[in-house]
Order: structure tokens, then C-alpha cells, then sequence
């Protein structure tokens, strides 16, 4: 993610999300050494990000949204498998996020992708007060 860039996914941010994420929160967290704030792009245009924090051998997914124009098109499994090779290659041993339990779709993703669902945070989410489900993917 660049500075350019966090313009972008604060704009999808609001798309996306009841609590969006700043400008200046993208920019901190981001462009900082814990972060992997990872961009798509299709045909030049921006399609999503994914964004992980990164402390001792844990990466925390989060955030991961995608434009609407090009959802089902891949983007969101692309920017997660990124994210994967990211945290191999910073030696992370697990990857952790929580989703919406009304996000299926999500959960078909990560689950294709060999996460495994490990827990349940119960009204986790606000506007609209909702349940978290926790996944874990575990790195060799």
C-alpha cells in the first residue's frame, strides 16, 4: 500500500464497512513495519486490498474489501493467498480474523483456503450487532 493507494481503500472502506477505517488509520497501521497492507489491481484499477498486522509470529487479518465491480472475479481469494506468502515469508507460524457471521460468502472463501474456524465472538460486531466467527490459518 502506498499513500496513493490508502485513498483509495478509504473510499471502499465506506463501501464497504459500518466502521471504516480513516485515511490517516490506513496510513498508520499500513505503511508501518507490523503492517502488510496489500493492494489489488485490475487493469490498472484498483480492485480491493487486504491489510494484516503482524506481531512476534501471529498475523491479524483486518481488513479485506473489494470494490464491487470486481467481487467474484477472484480479487478477494488473490489478495488472501498474497497475504499468505507475505506472512511465510515473515516466518509468521498462524494467521488469524474475524468475520461477520452473515458474511457466507467470506467464510466459503476462507475455508477454501484451508482456514479453519477455531471460535465464535459473540457480538462482536455494531451496526448491525452481530456475532464474529474467528478462523485461524495455521503456516509450516
Amino acid at each position: 500500500m502506498t499513500k496513493e493507494s490508502a485513498k483509495n481503500a478509504a473510499e471502499l472502506e465506506k463501501l464497504c464497512f459500518s466502521a471504516p477505517w480513516s485515511y490517516e488509520m490506513l496510513c498508520n497501521q499500513g505503511l508501518c513495519e507490523q503492517g502488510e497492507f496489500l493492494c489489488a489491481f485490475v487493469n490498472g484499477e484498483f480492485a480491493g486490498y487486504a491489510g494484516m498486522i503482524c506481531v512476534l509470529d501471529e498475523g491479524q487479518i483486518c481488513n479485506v474489501a473489494v470494490c464491487p465491480l470486481f467481487r467474484r472475479m477472484g480479487v478477494g481469494e488473490a489478495l488472501m493467498q498474497a497475504q499468505r506468502k507475505a506472512a511465510l515469508s515473515r516466518g509468521l507460524s498462524v494467521m488469524m480474523l474475524e468475520v461477520r457471521a452473515s458474511n457466507t460468502a467470506a467464510q466459503k472463501l476462507y475455508e477454501k483456503l484451508g482456514w479453519e474456524k477455531v471460535g465464535v465472538r459473540k457480538n462482536f460486531y455494531a451496526s448491525p450487532r452481530e456475532d464474529g466467527v474467528l478462523y485461524n490459518l495455521y503456516l509450516s
